[in-house]
Formats: C-alpha cells, sequence, structure tokens
C-alpha cells in the first residue's frame, strides 16, 4: 500500500509540472483527489490492511494528499499569473500611436434651425416668449377671434382632452397671455417658438410638430413694418438673393392676412419639380392683428396696431436642407442626423 501511495505521488508530481492551462490543473486534482480520484479509491481499501499498518499508511496518504494540494495551487496560481501577463502585454498601448478621434454627437437639425430663428429676431428687438403645450380652448380659439362652431377651427385638426382643454394647435395662444400682462403698454415685440399639436400625418406633415409664432403692437404699425421684419428674416434665413412676396389669404386672427412665398431655393426662382415649376415656396402665414384680438387683450384697437406671423420650424428647416419627407426629423437615425 504505501509503494503504491508513493508511485501515484510521483506520478501526479510530474503530471502537475507539465500542466499548462488552468483547466488541465483542475482535470489533475478530480483524477486524483476527487471522490471518484486514484488516492480515494486507494484509500478505501485500508480497512484491508493489518490493524498494525494502518496508521503508517494513513500518515502517508494524508501527507501525500496535502503535497498533491499545494503543488496543484501553486502551479494554478502560476499559471493565472502567466495568462495575466500575456492579456497585460496584448492590450499594452503603444503610446506613440495616432490616437483615435471620439465620436462626438451633434445638435438636430431642428434644433439648429431653432436657434438660428430665435438669434435672428433677437437681432431684431424681438424677445423670446414660451406658454403651455396643454391649452384652454379660450386663449387657443375664442381670443384669436375663432368663436365657438367657426369652420375655421376644423382647419386646425385640435386634439381635445376635454371640452375646455386641448393640445395647442399653434404658439398663437403665447400671444394673448403675453398682452394680459402687458396691455396696455406699448411696444411689444416677441416670439414664441415650441410644440404643436394637430391631427395630420404625412409626408410633409407631423402629428406633433414645432412653430415659432411672432408679433408686434405699438403705434402707427403697419403692413410695411411686417414686410419689413420678414424680409430680413428671409434674407438672413436663406441668403441675400432670396425674393419674398405675399399672397391674400385668411386668418381669423389678422386683418388682412397673406401667405409668405420665397423665391425657390432648389432652382433660384426658375421652376422646378420642388416648386411645382412655379419658381415660388410657401414658407409662412401672417398679417396685421385683428383689432378683436387687441380689444379682448385689453389694448384700444383705435389707438395701436399689430401685426403677427407665424411658422412651422420643420418647413423652414426642410426648404433649408433640401428634406423631402418631415418624418426624418424624427426617426432618430445617426445617418440622417449626422449630416447636419
Amino acid at each position: 500500500m504505501q509503494e503504491k501511495l508513493l508511485e501515484i505521488a510521483n506520478e501526479a508530481e510530474r503530471a502537475i509540472e507539465r500542466a499548462d492551462t488552468v483547466e488541465a490543473v483542475e482535470e489533475l486534482r478530480i483524477r486524483y483527489l476527487g471522490k471518484k480520484g486514484v488516492l480515494t479509491q486507494l484509500l478505501r481499501g485500508m480497512g484491508a490492511l493489518p490493524a498494525a499498518e494502518r496508521p503508517l499508511v494513513g500518515k502517508l496518504a494524508n501527507e501525500v494528499k496535502v503535497r498533491l494540494e499545494s503543488l496543484l495551487a501553486d502551479r494554478a496560481s502560476t499559471l493565472k499569473k502567466h495568462a495575466k501577463a500575456r492579456k497585460l502585454a496584448a492590450e499594452r498601448i503603444d503610446v506613440t500611436l495616432p490616437g483615435l478621434r471620439p465620436f462626438l454627437g451633434s445638435l438636430h437639425p431642428l434644433t439648429v434651425v431653432r436657434t438660428e430663428i430665435e438669434e435672428i429676431f433677437l437681432g431684431l428687438g424681438f424677445q423670446i416668449v414660451e406658454g403651455p403645450e396643454v391649452e384652454l380652448d379660450y386663449y387657443n380659439f375664442e381670443a384669436l377671434n375663432f368663436p365657438k362652431d367657426h369652420p375655421a377651427r376644423d382647419m386646425q385638426d385640435t386634439f381635445f382632452v376635454s371640452d375646455e382643454v386641448l393640445l395647442r394647435t399653434h404658439t398663437s395662444p403665447v400671444q394673448v397671455r403675453t398682452f394680459e400682462k402687458t396691455a396696455p403698454a406699448v411696444p411689444v415685440k416677441i416670439i414664441a417658438p415650441g410644440k404643436v399639436y394637430r391631427e395630420d400625418d404625412d409626408a410633409t406633415h407631423s402629428p406633433m410638430f414645432h412653430q415659432v409664432e411672432g408679433f408686434a403692437v405699438d403705434t402707427h404699425i403697419t403692413l410695411a413694418d411686417l414686410k419689413g421684419v420678414l424680409n430680413s428674416f428671409v434674407r438672413e434665413m436663406y441668403g441675400e438673393k432670396t425674393r419674398m412676396r405675399f399672397r391674400p389669404s385668411f386668418f381669423p386672427f389678422t386683418e388682412p392676412s397673406a401667405e409668405v412665398d420665397i423665391s425657390c431655393v432648389i432652382c433660384g426662382g426658375r421652376g422646378c419639380r420642388v416648386c411645382a415649376h412655379t419658381g415660388w415656396l410657401e414658407i409662412l402665414g401672417a398679417g396685421m392683428i385683428h383689432p378683436r384680438v387687441l380689444e379682448v387683450s385689453g389694448y384700444d384697437s383705435e389707438k395701436v396696431s399689430g401685426f403677427a406671423f407665424g411658422m412651422g420650424i420643420e418647413r423652414i428647416a426642410m426648404l433649408k436642407y433640401g428634406v423631402d419627407n418631415i418624418r426624418l426629423f424624427f426617426d432618430n437615425d445617426i445617418r440622417f442626423l449626422a449630416q447636419f
């Protein structure tokens, strides 16, 4: 029995020295010291030995077991250190190599255009004011000369929360809320950017989009002031050679009202598919503030006058960048957004 133990010990020691992976060391531990291991099976036969030999064999067996456990632990530790050293060597940073430029994000194109619009009107003396997106019917319609059951309300495709609460369909309610705070003081020159909501969805419309309302109230304001302000905006946004024209239109809160067109930014006004070969593109609506809106808000329409205009930021951006589908702004496709 003692000779067999020494033979197993020598065999195991040689195998442990040759083991070249942590997994191989674990296999040797199981082979020799596991529940069904060679040493374990041998010790189970100690019962057949004479009583006088058992203490000596038991002592030797314990020494062999402790020795093998120590050798296995040392070999596993050494192999782990070697593996770690190889990994570190493979991952060592060569400081002489050129650096990797990190990916940098960018502002969303609608944010870029909104900021540009704000900067243009701030330069013209306007202030920026914002209002609630969940609005009362009074501010969204009635105070803007949309009486109950007025057919012009149908054009707004409104999301109603209740009979008197809705998601605002334009940023024009900010005009009324501002007038309530400023009337009868003048001058007032405000732009109101923000989200608006309409039940409309196609290549050029979105249920949620962004709009900028602008308005000014003072004594002796005329349509010429409105044209001058918008002409300055158009040239700043689309270039000095861009032309602008007014076409008669209707809005309940302005009188007279106009649709504002610019010469096509694609063909320069010569006519192309984008402008339906007319040479013009519509960008916004505008007009002189209706006397009723001024009166409701606390101004004397006999003493003061004003103008208002409203534009969709998506519309301005689509024309500026040549985008033909509004959904591209909301798809979050990095390939599209990275172009700006």
